[in-house]
């Protein structure tokens, strides 16, 4: 197997981050209401964290996984959300990309530790209120409406946001887990179980 990524390898993070954009916003459309908003990381992480983990046992190449794992915040960041959100990602991925390189890139226990650092990367969403406050508010308003911005701007207090980190955390882990009760037969194949 080739060490750097091929064409083959960029098709792959292409296709998979389609399939894991589509689950983000699916998922995402809890946060409609604004209390299930603090839980979409842990929700996504354990859900999405399917698709991260059947990605790294298909593609266990140096910078896969980051190159992938950027892609979410970046649509996001497109779509209207600000840099914190991508700048947030890049951080986060990169320590994902690291911890798994640590595994050798076939370590259940590194690749599922990855997947949980990966799971923060959503924690971003909500990191704007406190690094991007007036314009977050004003995008949330216009988006979601007045009442709507009040509440969450009254529920994402730092305390919260350590719970919520947590929880993306511990999604993560579920779905590392949840990952490889589904997809063991192509760990087996990768190596990874």
């Amino acid at each position: 197997m080739k060490k750097g990524l091929t064409v083959k390898d960029l098709v792959t993070i292409g296709v998979f981050a389609a399939v894991y954009i589509v689950a983000m916003f699916l998922l995402g459309l809890m946060g409609m209401v604004p209390l299930l908003f603090l839980v979409w990381p842990l929700v996504n992480g354990a859900i999405s964290g399917v698709i991260v983990m059947l990605f790294m046992a298909k593609v266990p190449k140096p910078w896969a996984l980051f190159f992938f794992g950027i892609i979410p915040p970046l649509s996001m960041t497109l779509m209207g959300h600000s840099m914190v959100v991508f700048l947030h990602g890049v951080v986060v991925m990169a320590l994902a990309q690291w911890i798994q390189s640590k595994g050798t890139y076939s370590s259940f226990a590194c690749n599922t530790a990855a997947n949980a650092v990966f799971s923060t990367w959503a924690c971003g969403s909500l990191l704007q209120i406190f690094l991007w406050h007036d314009q977050y508010i004003a995008l949330s308003s216009s988006m979601m409406g007045v009442e709507y911005t009040k509440t969450l701007e009254a529920l994402i207090t730092w305390p919260h946001m350590i719970l919520v980190y947590l929880g993306a955390l511990v999604g993560g882990v579920l779905g590392g887990f949840l990952g490889r009760a589904m997809l063991k037969k192509h760990f087996e194949k990768a190596g990874i179980v």
